[in-house]
């Protein structure tokens, strides 16, 4: 296991295959999945094939409390295939017990500073269903903008997919403006 990154609460670290346990938990939780793929089960063998197959590529770390060493989850920088060096994908996933508690925005501040002070990110990009409103105010919070809303075709049909997806982004320029 790897340290990536440590804030005040939080630990990002490599994900492992010891992790598997945790990530089924998190990919068959229906509140978690809701805007992801409806909340439908995956098998424990999709998860380890999928999931984590993906979260154990670069620029994926697990979520740990730093006081308790608990699994709370998962953040991404993910660079995007297409978009040119530099621009990277923001992503979390939580479990439930860590929703509300200011994790989603306080690892993904300091994954956002790190990424433009120290990697070479020029642009960070996130994604949601324009209904998220949670993971949309965790965008705010961190200094994305809005910049549009898409439509695309999804394999799983989700409720509220029909009003679109919404892009905020923010760039290593206005970045850096607001946090010296």
């Amino acid at each position: 296991m790897t340290v990536f990154l440590e804030t005040p609460r939080l630990v990002l670290r490599t994900v492992t295959e010891h992790d598997l346990d945790d990530v089924v938990a998190l990919d068959n939780d229906p509140a978690v999945m809701r805007y992801i793929n409806g909340g439908r089960p995956a098998s424990r063998e999709e998860v380890r094939a999928g999931s984590l197959r993906r979260l154990m590529r670069r620029g994926f770390w697990a979520a740990e409390a730093r006081a308790t060493g608990e699994w709370l989850g998962w953040f991404s920088l993910e660079p995007l295939d297409g978009e040119g060096e530099g621009v990277v994908e923001l992503g979390y996933r939580l479990r439930r017990a860590a929703w509300g508690r200011g994790y989603a925005t306080e690892g993904s501040r300091a994954l956002i500073d790190k990424g433009f002070r120290e990697l070479g990110v020029r642009r960070v990009t996130a994604n949601t269903m324009t209904v998220n409103a949670g993971s949309r105010r965790v965008m705010e919070k961190c200094g994305l903008t809005y910049v549009r809303t898409f439509f695309e075709e999804w394999p799983d049909v989700v409720e509220g997919s029909e009003q679109g997806d919404v892009e905020y982004a923010v760039t290593r320029e206005e970045w850096l403006l607001g946090h010296g």
